[in-house]
């Protein structure tokens, strides 16, 4: 897959803004980077940008001023990176614009696939990309929120779609409660295990109905993940 938009990283740590490009040049995204705020205005001014991944801690012009004068121009996705963990900070950021939060230090693949949902949403992003997911006999379209098993259809609600898509992404990975909530609520995690564990059993029970595969695994004392 390739982008027709250019994801800007604007982060002035060398070694993670390195990090992020790798990974998003891997993913077959075009990334242009950036290690200061006004360097990243600037580059954001000569256009062409479907995604922002913004550092809040930059020299010069700060995280904050640069999300407000993107904001200012264009709806383009902007996804905060911070080691600040403060529900307050987060919210803040949220309300002055931000489309999503992600706490360093963070997994790279989890900021991955936040950022393929992100441009999914954009109406002018230009990142051509398969709505489709698959694990196993499961297909999951993220465009028209249609879950098959084996070809038959399983009626899910909108935060069950949520957490298969975040399990799908990366079916190797431990999700906890916290990255799941955060994920399928786009809301901050208030300690709602009883809400989680009855998506989960709620997803397993209309599984199995169309199949005898127990797709769901938990990891005690963890989270939940996809079973090989």
């Amino acid at each position: 897959m390739m982008a027709d938009g250019k994801i800007l990283i604007i982060e002035d740590e060398t070694d993670i803004n390195n990090l992020i490009k790798e990974a998003l040049t891997n993913a077959g995204y075009s990334c242009i980077q950036a290690f200061s705020g006004t360097e990243g205005l600037l580059l954001f001014d000569h256009g062409g940008i479907s995604l922002v991944v913004l550092d809040l801690m930059l020299p010069g012009m700060t995280g904050e001023q640069v999300l407000l004068k993107i904001k200012e121009q264009m709806p383009v996705p902007v996804i905060i990176l911070s080691a600040r963990e403060s529900v307050e900070s987060k919210i803040s950021l949220l309300e002055s614009g931000a489309d999503d939060y992600v706490t360093k230090p963070f997994d790279i693949k989890e900021l991955i696939a936040r950022i393929a949902v992100q441009l999914r949403k954009s109406p002018l992003s230009g990142v051509k990309k398969s709505s489709e997911i698959t694990y196993k006999d499961i297909v999951l379209d993220m465009d028209s929120y249609n879950l098959t098993v084996a070809g038959q259809v399983v009626a899910l609600t909108k935060q069950e779609i949520k957490i298969m898509e975040l399990f799908m992404l990366h079916p190797d990975k431990v999700y906890s409660k916290q990255d799941i909530y955060d994920y399928a609520w786009n809301e901050y995690y208030m300690g709602e295990d009883k809400t989680i564990n009855v998506h989960i059993s709620n997803i397993r029970k209309k599984l199995k109905a169309f199949s005898d595969t127990d797709y769901i695994d938990t990891v005690w004392g963890i989270g939940f993940k996809l079973k090989k």
